[in-house]
């Protein structure tokens, strides 16, 4: 199985983290109305990877030709499912509240997965790792885990927050001077919550 890159507009990559990039791909996670998936197939997954700079074009195309169906599908649903995880993790921790057992649990077997398939290799006059294959469809499952566990092994971890938006909450780095940035993207949020204001306050 082959899979063909599909043409298709960017991810909004606002968060300066690609794990927090990654649980952005569920749009409108509180919205009343439902949640939008960004992520529709396995294709995604990888054009994500590609995107937020854990894999390059080049690393994408042995896991493009040694693809099936079923492992492709096996990898979406890994993702998807550590998704979740990193997103309770990580707003819970921004809550100021302990994390789900059952995300953190879920969240550890991803971790292993990855951790499991990569080794310490000799390049360079130096040890580095190396994963143990690199068609894997799993690979951007494990480069996002691996990508989470950094986060949180940081003081990095301090600075998320959530957009203000309340339906809304894309998560992202806060950098700015005064740790003052309210919204995921000022042009997208910022900008419409001002809109509603002035509405509510002319209606009034």
């Amino acid at each position: 199985m082959v899979i063909e890159e599909k043409v298709t507009n960017g991810f909004e990559l606002v968060s300066g983290h690609p794990a927090l990039d990654f649980v952005n791909t569920l749009d409108w996670r509180f919205r009343e109305s439902g949640p939008e998936e960004l992520i529709h197939d396995y294709d995604y997954l990888l054009r994500f990877a590609t995107q937020s700079g854990l894999l390059t074009p080049g690393q994408t195309q042995p896991i493009r030709r040694a693809a099936t169906s079923r492992t492709v599908s096996e990898a979406l649903g890994s993702a998807l499912e550590l998704r979740e995880a990193i997103s309770q993790i990580f707003y819970a921790i921004m809550d100021g509240v302990p994390p789900p057992t059952v995300a953190i649990k879920k969240f550890n077997q991803h971790l292993h997965a990855a951790e499991s398939n990569r080794n310490m290799v000799w390049s360079r006059s130096r040890l580095a790792p190396s994963w143990l294959s690199k068609s894997d469809p799993n690979l951007p499952v494990w480069l996002i885990a691996q990508s989470a566990s950094d986060l949180l092994s940081t003081g990095a971890v301090n600075s998320i927050r959530a957009c203000a938006d309340p339906q809304c909450r894309w998560l992202f780095l806060d950098t700015s001077k005064n740790h003052s940035r309210r919204w995921c993207d000022m042009k997208v949020c910022g900008n419409r919550m001002k809109a509603r204001r002035f509405k509510a306050q002319h209606k009034a």
